[in-house]
């Protein structure tokens, strides 16, 4: 179950990790602690962590000793996470962390045993269909609940409106949903998926919106979504090439001069046994 290398680097995660901060759904927070109060120590296994931003946003919120498990494939990023890990939960108790370098596609089910939570961020799109089973059966295994944030939707809000709009969106989403050696991946309907697995295994699901919202505060991070989002569309459809250098300068003029913003829609879930 290998699939090719979907890597974030390090600056592309720093930049993005207040406006994630800012937008993951407070409520399934509140939802989420009632299934941890029995525990003496919280055991979390973060999937996919990148440079830890979920243990950094999460591990305050939560009250008690925790015990945080890191796993990433990228070997550059582990070290990131363990150097600006959370050290303290809500309430002032201790949390300890850990990293383990792991492509989580493979993991065994029962290499979360004990767990309390499972979490994971800004992940199930780049997955097959095949891997959202996957990785649904993992986090199930141990029978807590699963945190799953910023998933994204295929929606983008541009102000004001332009005629590319469309034409650019729609080409993006056809490139999350591209073939990968383990099959065609599935971008905007991943969450539809894998609330479907969660829900045949019983687990009850709590899906919240989770928007990015971006304009001249967040410049340096509008400008680069918007070559982020614009590049992968061209390389889907190369017809668009035309339009790139223009559509771009537009937007850029608009975002210098204050009147542009722009929502990327996500969604946040939360799985607890029924």
């Amino acid at each position: 179950m290998t699939t090719e290398p979907v890597r974030a680097s390090a600056g592309w995660l720093a930049l993005r990790e207040p406006a994630d901060a800012a937008a993951r759904a407070e409520d399934l927070v509140e939802e989420l602690r009632p299934h941890l109060a029995h525990d003496r120590v919280t055991r979390v296994h973060d999937l996919g962590c990148g440079t830890g931003s979920m243990a950094r946003w999460l591990a305050p919120r939560l009250p008690g000793p925790q015990h945080w498990v890191l796993y990433d494939r990228d070997a550059a990023l582990l070290p990131l996470a363990a150097a600006d890990a959370p050290r303290e939960a809500s309430g002032g108790a201790r949390v300890w962390v850990e990293t383990e370098q792991r492509d989580i596609t493979r993991l065994d089910p029962g290499a979360l045993a004990g767990a309390s939570l499972v979490t994971a961020s800004a992940l199930l799109d780049m997955m097959t269909s095949e891997e959202v089973r996957r990785l649904v059966d993992t986090c199930t295994a141990p029978g807590c609940p699963a945190l799953i944030t910023l998933t994204v939707t295929g929606r983008v809000d541009l102000t004001p409106a332009d005629p590319s709009d469309q034409l650019f969106a729609a080409a993006f989403n056809e490139h999350q949903r591209r073939s990968s050696p383990a099959g065609r991946r599935l971008g905007p309907a991943s969450l539809d998926a894998a609330v479907e697995d969660f829900t045949r295994l019983g687990f009850e699901v709590l899906v919240r919106p989770s928007p990015w919202r971006l304009g001249p505060d967040e410049r340096e991070l509008t400008k680069a979504w918007l070559h982020g989002w614009v590049g992968p569309a061209c390389e889907q459809r190369p017809e668009l090439e035309d339009l790139r250098g223009p559509y771009v300068r537009r937007r850029l003029a608009e975002l210098a001069d204050g009147r542009l913003s722009v929502s990327v829609h996500h969604q946040d879930l939360l799985a607890r046994p029924s």
